[in-house]
């Protein structure tokens, strides 16, 4: 079942900074033993010294699988940065771009953001862009347009640009917190940015919800109209738990 007949629903997980070898081993082979039984497109965003082994243990199966974050710059003396180009390299699909993590603590400007959007697509990725307010921003009745400023300079590289990426939600307060927006908080904020992508021309672009999603919450969340999958983070480290949330 999808949320709009041709939005096809879509799972992804963020390990964060998690995961050892061992563990990784365990977790990738449930997800390509029951990956068939998903409902939806699934796929993994790991830390990039793990990039490898996602690509040897999911490569033949229906899952995804990409980074968590992409550089800006396609090459050069820019030590710590990955490219868009090396992830493409280890068979990435996806690359997250905006992450509030990202933002809150390396001070990644909304700016930033779309130019990493934009260079992820240069290389052939599908960029993953977050958006999402802080919990003075939505007390103080701040969060469309806190929505807005940040979506801003990634609609403005087009409708061409915007309709090869995905979108994601996730209000700042309810990441790693336990707290999850209503159904209906979330939905409004979808609502929102489906408006913006409309007049873009690009309405068929995946938003997804992210913060604190779980096999409990998820379907009512998925439930709601514009809401078109979720962006898993805690919950995807656990197999049944993220298998159990793309079976909804």
């Amino acid at each position: 079942m999808t949320s709009v007949e041709n939005r096809a629903r879509l799972v992804l997980g963020n390990w964060k900074m998690h995961g050892n070898l061992a563990e990784n081993a365990a977790l990738l082979t449930e997800l390509r033993a029951a990956d068939a039984a998903s409902h939806c497109e699934i796929g993994i965003c790991v830390p990039f010294p793990y990039l490898a082994q996602a690509a040897s243990a999911l490569t033949g199966s229906s899952v995804s699988w990409g980074a968590q974050d992409v550089s800006a710059h396609e090459k050069g003396a820019y030590t710590g940065e990955v490219s868009g180009a090396m992830l493409k390299e280890f068979g990435c699909r996806w690359a997250l771009a905006g992450h509030s993590e990202r933002r809150v603590l390396h001070g990644e400007t909304d700016e930033a953001v779309a130019a990493k959007a934009q260079a992820a697509l240069a290389a052939g990725l599908t960029p993953v862009v977050c958006v999402g307010e802080s919990l003075a921003d939505r007390e103080a009745g701040n969060t469309l347009a806190v929505i807005e400023r940040q979506l801003k300079p990634v609609l403005a590289l087009g409708a061409d640009a915007v309709s090869r990426m995905v979108l994601a939600y996730e209000p700042v307060w309810a990441i790693g917190t336990g707290r999850t927006a209503s159904p209906e908080q979330a939905q409004e904020v979808h609502g929102a940015i489906r408006a913006a992508l409309r007049a873009l021309g690009a309405a068929q672009v995946q938003v997804l919800y992210g913060g604190s999603v779980k096999a409990a919450n998820a379907s009512s969340l998925f439930a709601m109209t514009d809401i078109d999958g979720a962006l898993v983070g805690g919950a995807s480290l656990v197999a049944d738990e993220f298998l159990r949330i793309a079976a909804i």
